[in-house]
């Protein structure tokens, strides 16, 4: 498997390790020091994955993580130093993917790598770019199901991220059903988690927003207080 990662960190010697320790592991591995020296790299070379620190001198790991999710599905890891839940969540709600704290074990960092590009290459394989029949319908939205987007009244499309598809994909099968947190994740294949883990509830506020549905007062996806989820479209229509 030939993997392109990218390590955007502004500390060198902890920069010079990663690069080092990923390349002994078979990597094309790129790096940048800052958020503006990355895009530019970004904007001549594709990657599979990008390891970013959040601290970053200029931009921030957290910006730029908000930037590239807006139209690219590439695999992002984002590293810290600090313990922090509140900042864990704003960067899942910027659409990272995993997130790891220093000091970090190499051997898991490598294996969250594997398990996310594996993710992010299986669902974006072979995706077309032009609509196709596999669509679905419910109150004001057609579901393309293998381009991945969201398409309102006026034909106006909304990609989605991979997790936010497994997502919707696991409310549509279980329309009307209550699904608490664990469940949902067992629906999202290929997801690590662990106990007390928000990653559900991100993707439901990221979800939400892309639906236009109101957290305040939902209407698609309402939250049952102690029990999880429940998807409450009008109808649904598949092919």
């Amino acid at each position: 498997m030939d993997i392109r990662i990218l390590i955007v960190e502004d500390d060198a010697i902890t920069r010079d390790c990663l690069v080092d320790y990923f390349r002994e592991e078979q990597y094309r591995v790129f790096s940048a020091q800052s958020a503006e020296a990355a895009e530019q790299l970004l904007s001549g070379q594709e990657v599979d994955l990008i390891l970013l620190d959040i601290r970053l001198p200029g931009k921030d790991g957290l910006t730029l993580t908000r930037e590239l999710r807006a139209g690219s599905e590439v695999g992002i890891i984002l590293v810290t130093s600090r313990q922090d839940d509140i900042e864990r969540i704003i960067g899942l709600e910027c659409g990272a993917d995993e997130y790891v704290t220093k000091p970090f074990n190499p051997r898991e960092l490598l294996a969250r790598a594997k398990n996310l590009v594996r993710r992010v290459r299986a669902s974006t394989a072979g995706l077309p770019t032009e609509a196709t029949g596999n669509v679905c319908q419910f109150d004001d939205w057609r579901f393309d199901l293998d381009r991945r987007v969201l398409l309102d009244q006026d034909g106006q499309q909304t990609p989605l991220t991979h997790g936010e598809y497994q997502l919707l994909c696991a409310f549509m099968r279980h329309s009307g059903q209550t699904l608490s947190r664990d469940q949902l994740m067992d629906q999202m294949k290929n997801r690590e988690w662990a106990p007390n883990d928000r990653t559900v509830d991100v993707l439901v506020g990221r979800l939400r927003r892309k639906l236009k549905d109101d957290p305040a007062q939902p209407r698609t996806i309402l939250t049952v207080h102690g029990a999880g989820y429940v998807f409450t479209p009008r109808a649904i229509s598949c092919p």
